[in-house]
């Protein structure tokens, strides 16, 4: 399995300067914007955030703060799940993203799943309470946009929100969404799908 060369430099035995090598989308695992860093989990990562803060502060090598999700543990089994399923999944679904300036991861998000058949990824994210009200969700969301139009796979992009006016609507429609669809969810009553198209 190839894994992704670190983020620093590399350099050989002789400390001569490597050329990096090219990398394709499966192998990226880091999603760099301006004020983000977005980690992509692999199995290890998301273990780590299932053992607890302290764990997982130690394997990103950022701070962790209490309530960072809202999704839950069962969210990333279900990655574990995923990634353990298929290589195909890699860098596929769950993302963390860490705040520069603080070191910090402050939320999740990501994809559910490879893109399908018809070239159709789905994207989620959450940016925890403290962050907020600060174009961060737009932030992340944009670059995970962008790392998945990277793969020609991607046709469209879809996502979900409850069906009413609120901070994830806001944020999709900055990012060129347009609600495409009204669905009545038996759990979660009206949903609204959203849908951008690759131009």
């Amino acid at each position: 399995m190839l894994k992704s060369p670190p983020i620093a430099n590399l350099q050989n035995v002789s400390g001569q300067a490597k050329r990096r090598p090219k990398q394709t989308f499966r192998q990226e695992m880091i999603i760099d914007t301006k004020n983000l860093k977005l980690i992509a989990c692999d199995i290890e990562i998301l273990k780590s955030a299932i053992e607890g803060n302290e764990i997982l502060s130690k394997k990103i090598n950022a701070t962790v703060q209490d309530n960072w999700t809202e999704f839950g543990v069962d969210a990333l089994k279900y990655s574990i799940d995923k990634l353990t399923d298929s290589e195909e999944e890699k860098n596929w679904w769950t993302y963390f993203p860490i705040h520069k300036q603080d070191n910090k991861l402050i939320g999740s998000g990501g994809y559910k799943g490879k893109p399908t058949s018809d070239g159709t990824v789905e994207l989620g994210y959450e940016i925890a309470s403290g962050y907020r009200n600060r174009g961060l969700a737009t932030e992340m969301a944009t670059g995970l946009i962008e790392n998945a139009l990277r793969d020609e796979r991607v046709k469209s992009i879809i996502a979900h929100t409850l069906g009413q006016d609120n901070p994830s609507t806001k944020v999709l429609q900055k990012c060129g969404f347009k609600k495409v669809e009204e669905i009545n969810h038996l759990v979660d009553g009206l949903i609204w799908k959203w849908e951008l198209k690759r131009h």
